[in-house]
């Protein structure tokens, strides 16, 4: 019973030691670039809470696409520009040093979101990520137009996306 009891002594003086040196290495600096695995959790993490979320009602978009890029490229230079870019690809200095930095809206990955997801993530924003949510602030219409713009955002599909996110929505 003695030497259980030293034992278990021995083992928690361990763990707490390595929990110690694992939590003064730890920084919640947001200068050194995250880890290749740190990145991986949170983007599967990331999806599937936005997949998750997206199940919720959204309203149906405006069935003018045209109109909606129109106003959609307007808004994204007033809201979404000063962090991702006009380009919405070459986040500017201040997307660039946020930790995670601001999307790149042109990559696979932002793309390959579905319409709903997009709308999700403007209109909710994501925690801990520096994007705001957009709910308070504009109505669902010129979140979709926002949604719509995006979609064009990648200069190869520009004419094929536009028409095509129509029949998707």
């Amino acid at each position: 019973m003695k030497c259980a009891l030293i034992t278990l002594c021995v083992i928690c003086i361990l763990v707490i030691a390595g929990a110690l040196l694992v939590i003064s290495r730890w920084s919640l600096s947001a200068l050194p670039e995250s880890g290749s695995m740190e990145t991986y959790l949170a983007t599967k993490a990331k999806h599937i809470f936005v997949r998750r979320g997206s199940r919720e009602a959204v309203p149906p978009a405006p069935s003018n696409l045209k109109a909606s890029i129109e106003e959609g490229e307007k808004l994204f230079g007033t809201e979404c520009a000063a962090c991702h870019g006009l380009d919405g690809h070459k986040a500017t200095d201040a997307g660039r040093w946020m930790y995670p930095h601001a999307a790149d809206l042109t990559s696979r990955e932002v793309q390959q979101y579905s319409d709903r997801e997009l709308f999700w993530i403007v209109k909710n924003g994501i925690r801990l990520s520096g994007m705001p949510a957009f709910e308070k602030v504009e109505t669902q219409e010129h979140i979709w137009n926002l949604v719509h713009y995006v979609r064009i955002l990648d200069g190869s599909k520009q004419e094929s996306s536009a028409s095509s996110s129509l029949h998707t929505l």
